[in-house]
């Protein structure tokens, strides 16, 4: 079961985990911040948030296919503020399909409404552009959206530690490709017997499905077509 929080040895989809290093630890308990830990399919590990919205914000990374892998608090920068010269570390930083790598900072809309917090993202988005880095900062009115989100819950909850191969995968559609589009529960039933499991090919972008309607067992699955951008996107 996928969790907000876990304890022990995770054996995701890269068993021997990554080897990133955040930058900073994020999970000692003070404040009033959730800080805490997300097994990663992907990264093979736990994934450390330091707020319930950062740890939102993995779902989306888990289950997008475009990401392919991601970390916690990349390695911290130097930015210019005028005559000063200042630090920051990023909240996540992923590598997509395409190579591009994408910085992202995760930040309340109330938070943004303060005059100092909107100067220091002005500078560091100037920074990252004069160093052609692509930078986004992600608010709880993307992150939050509903029912994407949940869907998203239920997605990497169903799916499988280890996903399926991608020759598993395409031997399995190959074969059933004459039954799609389908219901998700006629999908799973006919995938069963294929042992592939339908949660797992949301994640790998193979199965694509509407995010923006609550996931029942009638909703519509279809197989990803070549050139079909497919599930969602971050923002």
């Amino acid at each position: 079961m996928f969790k907000d929080s876990w304890e022990g040895h995770w054996l995701g989809n890269k068993p021997d985990g990554d080897s990133h290093k955040p930058a900073r630890n994020v999970v000692r308990p003070t404040g009033t911040l959730m800080r805490g830990k997300i097994p990663s399919r992907k990264c093979g590990r736990m994934v450390k948030h330091e707020s319930k919205l950062e740890g939102e914000a993995v779902f989306l990374f888990e289950a997008s296919h475009r990401v392919i892998c991601y970390g916690e608090q990349p390695p911290t920068i130097y930015y210019p503020d005028g005559a000063k010269l200042r630090r920051y570390t990023p909240d996540f930083e992923l590598e997509l399909d395409t190579g591009e790598v994408l910085t992202i900072e995760v930040k309340h809309t109330s938070s943004l409404a303060r005059e100092e917090v909107r100067h220091q993202l002005d500078c560091i988005e100037k920074h990252f552009r004069a160093s052609d880095i692509n930078y986004l900062v992600l608010t709880e009115e993307v992150i939050r959206q509903e029912p994407r989100l949940s869907n998203l819950r239920k997605i990497c909850a169903g799916a499988q530690r280890i996903w399926p191969t991608a020759d598993a995968i395409q031997k399995a559609l190959s074969q059933l490709y004459p039954q799609f589009p389908t219901t998700l529960q006629h999908a799973n039933e006919l995938l069963k017997k294929h042992n592939v499991n339908v949660y797992s090919l949301f994640v790998t972008g193979a199965l694509t499905l509407d995010l923006t309607s609550p996931i029942t067992p009638e909703t519509t699955i279809h197989i990803t077509k070549e050139n079909d951008n497919a599930n969602f996107w971050i923002a």
